[in-house]
């Protein structure tokens, strides 16, 4: 399996120069990055008992297969994960489950209503949210219980505990505890999800990273807040991402890019919602999710270096019963509004639809591992514009990636 892996790391390197990617910078990068991600993932997939036959074409067809294909499969291969995590974590809590043997003794939890914060005031909700009310029982153990079944389940687990990066800024460290495989997901990016339609709607806005670190963009323009989840919560509740919880002043910075230091990046062209419009209802979300703890991922020191990726992941959603499991929430109506980008410039038009899919989906994010992971702290290529300003503490992993993710 070692010889395996070596071959598709220096596949990734040899296809990462390949002339076939797009001359545009910023998708070229991001063709580059499926490339890689169709490659750990279907290495993943393979599993121990892989074949080298089994390689070898999954080689030639990263060489050769279109993009649209290669984002297919990466889809299909994340998913594949995700839905054995689920299953997972549905045998531990739900008690309807009866391979619980092994697990803390403990009573199930009821549903928790969350209470209105000044967010829900401002935008002008009347009343508490009524969607997905009922809350299943679940059983009651606590992070840590849940964490360690988890472990037991899959293999690994995440821990936040002082970074080993050595800055006064780095703060809490995302640690994996256990073993796990390259091309495995790592952890779920949770929080709020803005499509380019509601940028304005982002706290602090239009200086959305001025006082929060944890908000990370997608190629396709999706903003991801995570500042609202914080380290997650101790039951199964509905969560609509009002409520933003203390967080550390020495967090790392997970910033999306905001137009070379100007405020264009964030003018949309969109009239501003009516007041009550941009909140929904909340979701019932497992807030002692093990794995969603993403925006704790520091950046790589100088002389390290990452040892995840992002990955972009459009979770179906008929798959209700694995919703829980997903860490996300939207912001606003993504049915009413649909966006394309001009340069600097998002532009309303058209009606929306799901990119030509009759499924609609969540836009979130995930980290996956790019080589064997054990026992160690995860780290995460923040890839900061080298077009304004940066951090001191930070030290570009790749000066011509950066370039191309914000070209």
């Amino acid at each position: 399996m070692a010889f395996l892996f070596q071959k598709f790391q220096e596949a990734v390197k040899t296809l990462a120069k390949s002339p076939m990617f797009a001359r545009d910078p910023r998708h070229l990068q991001f063709e580059a990055d499926i490339n890689r991600l169709f490659l750990y993932t279907s290495y993943n997939r393979l599993g121990r008992d892989a074949e080298e036959a089994d390689a070898e074409e999954i080689i030639d067809m990263a060489s050769k297969a279109p993009l649209a294909d290669q984002q297919k499969q990466v889809q299909e291969n994340i998913h594949y994960q995700i839905k054995t995590f689920c299953t997972s974590m549905d045998e531990i809590l739900l008690p309807s489950f009866k391979s619980m043997e092994g697990l803390p003794n403990s009573h199930t939890q009821t549903n928790i209503s969350p209470q209105r914060s000044g967010l829900g005031l401002a935008i002008g909700r009347s009343k508490l949210p009524t969607k997905n009310a009922a809350v299943p029982e679940t059983k009651a153990l606590s992070c840590d219980e849940l964490s360690q079944c988890l472990k037991d389940y899959i293999g690994y687990t995440l821990d936040l505990k002082p970074s080993q990066i050595l800055h006064e800024e780095a703060g809490q460290g995302l640690f994996l505890s256990g073993e796990a495989s390259v091309g495995a997901v790592v952890a779920f990016y949770p929080g709020v999800i803005y499509s380019p339609a509601y940028y304005r709607y982002i706290p602090g806005y239009p200086r959305v990273d001025a006082h929060n670190p944890y908000l990370i963009t997608r190629y396709d323009g999706i903003v991801i807040n995570a500042q609202p989840w914080g380290a997650g919560g101790g039951s199964r509740e509905l969560w609509d991402g009002l409520v933003v919880p203390e967080v550390s002043s020495n967090a790392p910075i997970m910033s999306v890019d905001t137009e070379r230091g100007s405020d264009r990046f964030w003018k949309t062209l969109s009239k501003p919602l009516k007041s009550g419009q941009g909140i929904n209802a909340g979701e019932v979300l497992e807030r002692r999710n093990p794995l969603a703890l993403g925006h704790f991922a520091n950046h790589p020191a100088k002389g390290m270096a990452p040892n995840v990726m992002v990955c972009p992941y459009d979770f179906p959603l008929t798959e209700e019963d694995m919703r829980a499991y997903i860490p996300n929430v939207v912001f606003g109506n993504e049915e009413q509004v649909k966006m394309k980008r001009f340069g600097s410039f998002w532009f309303k038009y058209g009606s929306s639809a799901n990119d030509g899919s009759d499924v609609p989906v969540l836009k979130s994010l995930l980290l996956v591992a790019t080589r064997r992971l054990c026992d160690e702290e995860v780290l995460l290529n923040y890839r900061l514009s080298n077009s304004k300003r940066r951090p001191a503490w930070y030290t570009p992993v790749d000066e011509e990636e950066d370039r191309r993710r914000w070209g």
